[in-house]
């Protein structure tokens, strides 16, 4: 399983999850995020994560396909 950091600037107090996914280039395209979002792929601290702009902010950890990403600040 591979870790990922995302650090965010200082003017961003969030990242949405769509745009998390795009970034890390664990999906194709914003579409993608979404599709895989909405079919429960993707968990946000340990839940199933069904919102597609779930806002990210630090200390939050996502889960996608045996990938996890750590949102610091």
């Amino acid at each position: 399983m591979a870790k990922h950091t995302f650090k965010l600037s200082e003017n961003n107090e969030f990242i949405t999850l769509d745009k998390l996914l795009k970034i890390l280039r664990l999906v194709g395209s914003g579409g993608e995020a979404h599709l895989v979002i909405s079919e429960g792929m993707v968990s946000v601290n340990g839940e199933v994560e069904l919102q597609k702009r779930k806002k990210m902010r630090a200390g939050d950890v996502a889960e996608f396909n045996g990938e996890t990403i750590e949102v610091e600040a």
